[in-house]
C-alpha cells in the first residue's frame, strides 16, 4: 500500500476509502496487523507478541483443564490471577483502543470526501466503544468473581477427603421473632465420591432427640449421655444443638462459628462419618439466589400452601409436572410446613438441591454470574476454602452426569424422639457402599450405571417396593410417606 500522502492522492477516493476502512478491520481481527502493513513495525510486533503470549496462556489453561481439570479451575479462581486478569484486560482495552486511533491516523482521513470521512471516523468510535467496553465488562466479571470467591470461600482450612470422601454439611438457617438464636431449619449430609462425583444425601430431622456427640469435644463433655433435657429444656432436639452453642461460646474458645462446629460435631456423632465442612444456606435470601439463575422446574405431587403454622395461608403451589417456580416458590415448596410432615419437607428439600444441580448449567453461571455473585455473598457462609474450590466444583460437574441416592433418618425405621444411632450409621454405610459398588460394577467403568429397573448393567439386587414407593411412571416431590431408602432421587422428584 502506498505510505504517504501524496501517493494516496494518486489513488481514486473509492480505493482510498476502501484501504482506510481494511486498517479498521485488520484493527479489530488482528490488532498490531495494520501497523505492520503501513505504520509502525515496533508497534505492531510488539500488539502480536501480546497476542501470542494470551494466546499460549490460553492452550496452556485447555491443555492443564484436560489434563487435570480441578487443578485449572483452581488456577482460574484463584484471587491472586483474577487480580492479573482483570488488570490485563484493562490495559487491553487501552492498547486496543490506541491502536485504532493510530490506524484511524493512517486511513488518511483528510484525504477522503466528507461523507466518506463521516463514515470512517463514526465507524472507527464505534469500534472503540465496543471492543473497549467488552474488555471493561469482562474486566468488571472478573472483579465480582474476585470478590465473590474472597467474601464467600475465604482461607478456611483445608480437610482432606476420608476414606475417598468427602463429606460436606448442608444448612439451611432459620432465624426469626418467635425463636431464640438461629437455629438449622434444614440438615443433609452430602457425601460424596472424591473420584466419581457419585453423591448421597443423608436426610437428618431437625427434632431428632439425644444426639451424641464425639468424644473429646465440648458438647460430649456437657452432655455425655446426648444433647438431652438438662439446660435447654425444649430446645435440646438437633437443630437446637446451633443455638445451644451459639450461645455458650465460653465451651469452643476462639471458635468465630460454635454453632456450625457443634452442629457438624453432632452430626458425626449421628452418621458416624467425618464432616469436611459446611455450607450454611440463609433461607431468607435463598429466594434471591433462586431468581438469580432464573428458577427451577419441578414436578408438584400435592398441593403446597404458602404460608401457614403462625401465619395466614397466601396460596399454594397447586399440583403440576414440569413446573418452572421462581425464587419465592421454590422457597415455600421447600419449607412449607402447613399440612404436611418434617419428613415430607425434608423429601421436597432434597428435590430442590437436586434440581439445582441438575438444572444449573456452566452457560448459566456465566451469563448470569453477576447476579449469582451477588445474592451468594448473601446467602452462603462456607468454610470451604478458595484453594479446594477447583475439587468442588469439578465433582459437582461430574455428580451432574450420576443419579443421587438418599438416606433419611425418619420413620418408621427411625423414632426421631429415640433414635436407634447405630442402626443409623449402619444404614448409612449401607447407602455409601451401595452408591460406591454402581461404580466398582459398571460395565464400562464409567461410573455411570445407576440401579434403576430401566439399566439393564446394573448388578444390584432390585428392591422390594415398600409403602413409599412410587407408582411406575410416577414422579412425585412429596410421597405420602417418606422413604428411607432411595437409590435414585429422581424417582421421587423428576426436575
Amino acid at each position: 500500500m502506498p505510505q504517504d500522502s501524496k501517493d494516496l492522492r494518486n489513488l481514486s477516493e473509492p480505493v482510498r476509502f476502501r484501504r482506510a476502512l481494511t486498517l479498521l478491520l485488520m484493527t479489530l481481527i488482528l490488532p498490531g496487523s495494520a501497523q505492520i502493513a503501513v505504520g509502525s513495525k515496533k508497534a505492531g510486533r510488539w500488539a502480536w507478541r501480546v497476542l501470542a503470549g494470551i494466546f499460549a496462556v490460553v492452550v496452556f489453561v485447555v491443555v492443564l483443564s484436560l489434563i487435570w481439570r480441578a487443578g485449572a479451575i483452581n488456577l482460574m479462581v484463584s484471587p491472586t490471577t483474577l487480580r492479573f486478569v482483570q488488570i490485563l484486560l484493562i490495559l487491553l482495552a487501552i492498547g486496543w483502543a490506541a491502536l485504532f486511533v493510530d490506524a484511524y491516523r493512517l486511513g488518511r482521513p483528510l484525504t477522503l470526501e466528507r461523507k466518506h470521512r463521516l463514515t470512517f471516523s463514526i465507524l472507527d468510535g464505534a469500534l472503540i466503544v465496543l471492543v473497549v467496553g467488552a474488555l471493561i465488562w469482562g474486566s468488571t466479571i472478573v472483579s465480582t468473581q474476585r470478590d465473590f470467591v474472597a467474601s464467600v470461600f475465604g482461607n478456611g482450612k483445608k480437610s482432606d477427603a476420608d476414606k475417598g470422601r468427602y463429606n460436606v454439611l448442608l444448612l439451611g438457617g432459620d432465624s426469626g421473632t418467635d425463636r431464640v438464636g438461629t437455629r438449622p431449619d434444614s440438615i443433609t449430609l452430602a457425601s460424596v465420591d472424591a473420584n466419581t462425583g457419585r453423591t448421597v444425601l443423608i436426610g437428618l430431622p431437625r427434632n431428632m432427640a439425644r444426639v451424641p456427640f464425639p468424644a473429646g469435644t465440648p458438647m460430649n463433655k456437657e452432655f455425655p449421655e446426648g444433647f438431652r433435657w438438662k439446660d435447654c429444656a425444649e430446645n435440646c432436639l438437633l437443630n437446637g444443638v446451633y443455638t445451644y452453642a451459639a450461645e455458650h461460646p465460653a465451651l469452643f474458645p476462639g471458635d468465630p462459628n460454635p454453632g456450625v462446629t457443634a452442629t457438624m460435631q453432632a452430626v458425626e456423632g449421628i452418621t458416624g462419618l467425618k464432616v469436611n465442612y459446611h455450607v450454611l444456606i440463609d433461607l431468607a435470601g435463598f429466594r434471591d439466589l433462586l431468581n438469580a439463575v432464573g428458577g427451577i422446574t419441578l414436578d408438584v405431587g400435592k398441593r403446597v400452601p404458602i404460608g401457614g403454622i403462625g401465619s395466614p395461608i397466601k396460596g399454594y403451589i397447586e399440583p403440576g409436572a414440569n413446573q418452572h417456580l421462581d425464587g419465592y416458590h421454590a422457597l415455600w415448596f421447600a419449607r412449607s410446613r402447613a399440612g404436611a410432615t418434617d419428613y415430607e419437607r425434608m423429601t421436597r428439600q432434597k428435590c430442590v438441591m437436586t434440581a439445582m444441580l441438575n438444572q444449573l448449567s456452566p452457560q448459566t453461571v456465566l451469563v448470569k454470574f453477576q447476579g449469582i455473585a451477588k445474592a451468594s455473598k448473601k446467602v452462603v457462609n462456607t468454610d470451604i476454602p478458595a484453594s479446594d474450590l477447583g475439587t468442588f466444583t469439578d465433582l459437582a460437574l461430574d455428580s451432574k452426569k450420576l443419579p443421587v441416592s438418599s438416606f433419611s433418618a425418619v420413620p418408621p425405621l427411625i423414632r426421631t424422639g429415640n433414635p436407634d444411632f447405630e442402626l443409623i450409621r449402619t444404614k448409612v454405610a449401607e447407602a455409601i457402599g451401595k452408591s460406591e459398588a454402581l461404580d466398582k460394577s459398571s460395565d464400562d467403568g464409567d461410573g455411570k450405571t445407576t440401579n434403576t429397573p430401566s439399566n439393564p448393567r446394573t448388578t444390584t439386587t432390585p428392591k422390594k417396593p415398600s409403602s413409599t414407593s412410587t407408582k411406575p411412571g410416577k414422579s412425585s416431590s412429596t410421597p405420602s410417606k417418606p422413604g428411607n431408602d432411595v437409590d435414585d432421587v429422581a424417582s421421587i422428584c423428576k426436575a
